[in-house]
Protein backbone atom coordinates (compact mmCIF):
# COMPACT_ATOMS: atom_id res chain seq x y z
CA UNK A 1 0.00 0.00 0.00
CA UNK A 2 3.06 2.55 0.78
CA UNK A 3 6.66 2.44 0.03
CA UNK A 4 9.77 3.92 -1.03
CA UNK A 5 10.93 7.39 -0.02
CA UNK A 6 8.03 8.57 3.01
CA UNK A 7 9.38 11.61 4.27
CA UNK A 8 8.64 12.10 8.29
CA UNK A 9 8.12 15.41 7.79
CA UNK A 10 9.03 18.64 9.76
CA UNK A 11 6.22 21.09 11.02
CA UNK A 12 7.79 24.29 10.05
CA UNK A 13 7.50 27.11 13.08
CA UNK A 14 8.50 30.77 13.56
CA UNK A 15 10.72 31.60 16.09
CA UNK A 16 8.68 32.32 18.45
CA UNK A 17 6.94 28.97 17.78
CA UNK A 18 3.58 29.98 15.86
CA UNK A 19 2.77 27.51 12.97
CA UNK A 20 3.88 28.53 9.61
CA UNK A 21 1.31 26.94 7.23
CA UNK A 22 2.85 28.63 3.91
CA UNK A 23 6.23 27.32 4.67
CA UNK A 24 4.31 23.80 5.44
CA UNK A 25 2.50 23.97 2.38
CA UNK A 26 5.37 24.80 0.38
CA UNK A 27 7.23 21.99 1.41
CA UNK A 28 4.78 19.79 0.38
CA UNK A 29 4.57 20.65 -3.02
CA UNK A 30 8.59 20.44 -2.86
CA UNK A 31 8.48 16.72 -1.69
CA UNK A 32 5.50 16.07 -4.43
CA UNK A 33 7.87 17.25 -6.95
CA UNK A 34 10.55 15.43 -5.74
CA UNK A 35 9.16 11.99 -5.67
CA UNK A 36 8.76 11.51 -2.15
CA UNK A 37 6.13 8.74 -1.97
CA UNK A 38 4.21 9.72 1.03
CA UNK A 39 4.10 12.10 4.02
CA UNK A 40 4.24 11.53 7.52
CA UNK A 41 2.72 14.47 9.55
CA UNK A 42 3.01 14.95 13.40
CA UNK A 43 5.45 12.13 13.85
CA UNK A 44 8.70 12.78 16.00
CA UNK A 45 10.50 14.84 13.33
CA UNK A 46 7.24 16.88 13.48
CA UNK A 47 7.62 17.64 16.99
CA UNK A 48 4.58 16.25 18.02
CA UNK A 49 5.47 15.91 21.13
CA UNK A 50 4.66 19.85 21.30
CA UNK A 51 1.24 19.93 19.63
CA UNK A 52 -1.59 20.45 20.96
CA UNK A 53 -4.48 17.85 19.55
CA UNK A 54 -5.97 21.31 17.54
CA UNK A 55 -2.58 22.01 16.22
CA UNK A 56 -2.24 18.37 15.10
CA UNK A 57 -5.54 17.82 13.36
CA UNK A 58 -5.03 21.04 11.97
CA UNK A 59 -1.87 20.29 10.01
CA UNK A 60 -3.55 16.85 9.46
CA UNK A 61 -5.80 18.77 7.64
CA UNK A 62 -3.91 21.06 5.63
CA UNK A 63 -1.74 18.37 4.73
CA UNK A 64 -4.21 16.58 3.34
CA UNK A 65 -6.14 19.55 1.34
CA UNK A 66 -2.67 20.73 -0.13
CA UNK A 67 -1.44 17.41 -1.37
CA UNK A 68 -4.86 16.80 -2.43
CA UNK A 69 -4.67 13.22 -3.58
CA UNK A 70 -1.74 13.14 -4.89
CA UNK A 71 0.68 10.82 -2.36
CA UNK A 72 -0.64 9.40 0.58
CA UNK A 73 -0.99 10.99 4.19
CA UNK A 74 -0.30 9.51 7.26
CA UNK A 75 -0.89 11.17 10.74
CA UNK A 76 1.20 9.96 13.47
CA UNK A 77 -1.32 9.63 16.16
CA UNK A 78 0.62 7.39 19.00
CA UNK A 79 0.63 8.17 22.91
CA UNK A 80 1.11 6.89 26.44
CA UNK A 81 -2.68 6.61 26.68
CA UNK A 82 -4.67 3.66 24.87
CA UNK A 83 -7.84 6.08 24.89
CA UNK A 84 -5.89 9.12 23.80
CA UNK A 85 -4.20 7.37 20.22
CA UNK A 86 -7.92 6.25 20.09
CA UNK A 87 -8.97 9.85 20.03
CA UNK A 88 -6.17 11.31 17.99
CA UNK A 89 -6.35 8.56 15.30
CA UNK A 90 -9.95 8.61 14.97
CA UNK A 91 -9.44 12.61 14.72
CA UNK A 92 -6.57 12.07 11.85
CA UNK A 93 -9.15 9.79 10.17
CA UNK A 94 -11.91 13.05 9.76
CA UNK A 95 -8.94 15.03 8.76
CA UNK A 96 -8.65 12.97 5.91
CA UNK A 97 -5.29 10.67 6.57
CA UNK A 98 -5.09 7.81 4.87
CA UNK A 99 -3.03 5.75 7.78
CA UNK A 100 -2.09 6.12 11.42
CA UNK A 101 1.26 5.70 12.28
CA UNK A 102 1.32 4.34 16.15
CA UNK A 103 4.60 4.44 18.39
CA UNK A 104 4.61 2.44 21.06
CA UNK A 105 3.80 4.08 24.43
CA UNK A 106 6.67 5.61 25.84
CA UNK A 107 7.35 5.81 29.66
CA UNK A 108 4.67 3.87 31.46
CA UNK A 109 6.67 0.85 29.87
CA UNK A 110 4.19 -1.66 29.69
CA UNK A 111 4.47 -5.21 29.23
CA UNK A 112 4.50 -7.15 25.78
CA UNK A 113 0.85 -8.28 26.28
CA UNK A 114 0.26 -4.44 27.14
CA UNK A 115 1.22 -3.67 23.91
CA UNK A 116 -0.19 -5.99 22.10
CA UNK A 117 -3.95 -4.83 24.00
CA UNK A 118 -3.49 -1.57 23.29
CA UNK A 119 -2.99 -1.60 19.38
CA UNK A 120 -5.51 -4.81 19.48
CA UNK A 121 -8.05 -1.68 20.96
CA UNK A 122 -6.81 1.05 18.51
CA UNK A 123 -7.50 -1.33 15.63
CA UNK A 124 -10.60 -2.32 16.47
CA UNK A 125 -12.22 1.47 17.18
CA UNK A 126 -10.36 3.40 13.91
CA UNK A 127 -11.22 2.20 10.58
CA UNK A 128 -7.99 3.28 9.19
CA UNK A 129 -4.58 1.20 7.94
CA UNK A 130 -1.85 0.95 10.93
CA UNK A 131 1.65 1.25 10.82
CA UNK A 132 3.12 0.17 14.19
CA UNK A 133 6.59 2.64 15.14
CA UNK A 134 9.15 0.42 17.21
CA UNK A 135 11.32 3.07 18.31
CA UNK A 136 12.98 2.16 21.92
CA UNK A 137 15.87 4.57 21.94
CA UNK A 138 12.92 7.05 22.36
CA UNK A 139 10.38 5.46 24.27
CA UNK A 140 12.10 2.78 26.32
CA UNK A 141 9.91 0.11 25.62
CA UNK A 142 10.96 -2.56 22.78
CA UNK A 143 7.98 -3.94 20.93
CA UNK A 144 9.48 -7.38 20.15
CA UNK A 145 9.25 -9.63 17.13
CA UNK A 146 6.92 -12.21 18.42
CA UNK A 147 4.40 -9.18 19.77
CA UNK A 148 4.44 -7.97 16.11
CA UNK A 149 3.96 -11.18 14.66
CA UNK A 150 0.82 -11.67 16.92
CA UNK A 151 -0.49 -8.03 16.38
CA UNK A 152 0.21 -8.83 12.06
CA UNK A 153 -2.91 -11.06 12.21
CA UNK A 154 -5.29 -8.01 12.93
CA UNK A 155 -6.11 -6.75 9.47
CA UNK A 156 -6.07 -3.24 10.41
CA UNK A 157 -2.34 -3.64 11.46
CA UNK A 158 -0.52 -3.31 7.57
CA UNK A 159 3.31 -2.86 9.02
CA UNK A 160 5.74 -1.53 11.03
CA UNK A 161 8.10 1.05 11.08
CA UNK A 162 11.15 -0.77 12.77
CA UNK A 163 13.68 2.04 14.20
CA UNK A 164 16.15 0.43 16.06
CA UNK A 165 18.75 -0.04 13.05
CA UNK A 166 19.05 -3.79 13.53
CA UNK A 167 18.76 -5.56 10.27
CA UNK A 168 18.83 -8.72 11.72
CA UNK A 169 15.60 -7.76 13.84
CA UNK A 170 14.00 -6.32 10.66
CA UNK A 171 14.46 -9.91 9.15
CA UNK A 172 12.71 -12.02 11.85
CA UNK A 173 9.77 -9.61 11.51
CA UNK A 174 9.75 -10.07 7.68
CA UNK A 175 10.62 -13.93 8.10
CA UNK A 176 7.44 -14.32 11.06
CA UNK A 177 4.86 -12.19 9.46
CA UNK A 178 5.51 -12.98 5.51
CA UNK A 179 5.47 -10.63 2.42
CA UNK A 180 1.81 -9.00 2.96
CA UNK A 181 2.78 -7.44 6.09
CA UNK A 182 5.39 -4.25 5.28
CA UNK A 183 8.30 -3.55 7.21
CA UNK A 184 9.48 -0.08 7.07
CA UNK A 185 12.69 1.19 8.07
CA UNK A 186 12.76 3.99 10.81
CA UNK A 187 16.86 4.49 10.08
CA UNK A 188 17.91 6.04 7.29
CA UNK A 189 21.85 4.89 7.77
CA UNK A 190 20.61 1.44 7.44
CA UNK A 191 17.38 1.62 5.30
CA UNK A 192 19.26 0.35 1.93
CA UNK A 193 20.47 -3.19 3.73
CA UNK A 194 16.73 -3.01 5.13
CA UNK A 195 15.21 -2.62 1.77
CA UNK A 196 17.50 -5.44 -0.23
CA UNK A 197 16.54 -7.83 2.74
CA UNK A 198 12.73 -7.25 1.81
CA UNK A 199 11.72 -4.19 3.33
CA UNK A 200 9.15 -2.24 1.24
CA UNK A 201 10.81 1.57 2.17
CA UNK A 202 12.01 3.85 4.56
CA UNK A 203 9.85 6.98 6.74
CA UNK A 204 13.36 9.21 6.61
CA UNK A 205 14.77 12.35 7.78
CA UNK A 206 16.82 12.23 5.23
CA UNK A 207 14.54 12.64 2.55
CA UNK A 208 13.31 15.93 4.33
CA UNK A 209 16.56 17.71 3.09
CA UNK A 210 17.58 15.84 -0.25
CA UNK A 211 14.18 14.13 -1.10
CA UNK A 212 14.83 13.36 -4.86
CA UNK A 213 18.01 11.51 -4.46
CA UNK A 214 16.48 9.83 -1.16
CA UNK A 215 13.82 8.80 -3.65
CA UNK A 216 16.18 7.68 -6.97
CA UNK A 217 17.67 5.55 -4.15
CA UNK A 218 14.50 3.86 -2.89
CA UNK A 219 13.34 3.53 -6.03
CA UNK A 220 16.45 1.58 -7.62
CA UNK A 221 17.07 -0.60 -4.19
CA UNK A 222 12.79 -1.73 -4.66
CA UNK A 223 13.96 -2.26 -8.33
CA UNK A 224 16.62 -4.82 -6.87
CA UNK A 225 19.68 -2.25 -8.72
CA UNK A 226 22.13 -2.75 -5.80
CA UNK A 227 24.60 -0.89 -7.33
CA UNK A 228 22.60 2.08 -8.10
CA UNK A 229 21.24 2.39 -4.81
CA UNK A 230 24.28 1.52 -3.20
CA UNK A 231 26.35 4.70 -5.39
CA UNK A 232 23.52 6.85 -4.25
CA UNK A 233 23.20 6.00 -0.73
CA UNK A 234 26.72 6.98 -0.41
CA UNK A 235 26.48 10.36 -1.18
CA UNK A 236 23.37 10.82 1.50
CA UNK A 237 25.68 8.79 3.91
CA UNK A 238 26.63 12.09 5.33
CA UNK A 239 23.29 13.00 6.17
CA UNK A 240 22.00 9.92 7.68
CA UNK A 241 25.09 10.48 10.09
CA UNK A 242 24.99 14.07 10.49
CA UNK A 243 21.08 14.75 11.01
CA UNK A 244 21.31 12.68 14.59
CA UNK A 245 24.65 15.13 15.94
CA UNK A 246 22.08 16.08 18.83
CA UNK A 247 18.19 15.30 18.80
CA UNK A 248 16.22 15.11 15.93
CA UNK A 249 14.42 17.28 14.47
CA UNK A 250 17.26 19.92 15.75
CA UNK A 251 19.67 19.11 12.83
CA UNK A 252 17.01 18.95 10.21
CA UNK A 253 15.25 22.35 10.69
CA UNK A 254 18.55 23.66 10.92
CA UNK A 255 19.44 22.05 7.85
CA UNK A 256 16.22 23.20 6.09
CA UNK A 257 16.62 26.62 6.92
CA UNK A 258 19.85 26.37 5.46
CA UNK A 259 18.46 25.76 2.38
CA UNK A 260 16.38 28.61 2.47
CA UNK A 261 12.92 26.42 2.75
CA UNK A 262 11.80 26.87 6.79
CA UNK A 263 12.10 29.31 9.28
CA UNK A 264 14.43 28.85 12.13
CA UNK A 265 11.63 27.73 14.65
CA UNK A 266 11.60 25.10 17.24
CA UNK A 267 9.42 25.00 20.73
CA UNK A 268 11.29 24.32 23.93
CA UNK A 269 12.43 21.59 25.21
CA UNK A 270 14.56 21.34 21.95
CA UNK A 271 16.94 24.07 21.23
CA UNK A 272 19.17 25.59 18.24
CA UNK A 273 21.77 23.51 16.77
CA UNK A 274 25.06 24.07 18.25
CA UNK A 275 27.59 25.95 16.52
CA UNK A 276 30.35 23.58 16.91
CA UNK A 277 27.59 20.73 14.49
CA UNK A 278 27.51 23.34 11.51
CA UNK A 279 30.58 22.70 9.72
CA UNK A 280 30.34 19.09 9.68
CA UNK A 281 26.17 19.30 8.87
CA UNK A 282 26.81 21.78 6.07
CA UNK A 283 29.55 19.43 4.48
CA UNK A 284 27.51 16.48 4.61
CA UNK A 285 24.36 18.85 2.92
CA UNK A 286 27.47 19.68 0.07
CA UNK A 287 28.31 16.19 -0.36
CA UNK A 288 24.53 14.91 -0.95
CA UNK A 289 24.41 17.78 -3.60
CA UNK A 290 21.60 19.99 -1.32
CA UNK A 291 21.78 23.46 -2.38
CA UNK A 292 22.71 25.86 0.35
CA UNK A 293 21.30 29.37 0.45
CA UNK A 294 22.46 30.45 3.82
CA UNK A 295 26.51 30.06 4.24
Amino acid sequence: MFQGSMVALVTPMQKNGTLDKKAFNELIEWHIRSKTTALIIAGSTGESATLDHAEQEEIIRLAVTQVAGRIPVIAGTGSSSTQATIECSLNAKKAGAQACLIVTPYYNKPTQEGLYQHYKAVAEKVNLPIILYNVPGRTCCDLLPETIERLAQLPQIIGIKEATGKVDRATEILKRCGSSFAVYSGDDATALDLMLHGAKGVISVTANVAPLKMSEMCEAALKGDSKKAEKLNQELMGLHQKLFVEANPIPVKWALHQIGLIPAGLRLPLTPLDARYHTELTQAMQQAGVVLEHV
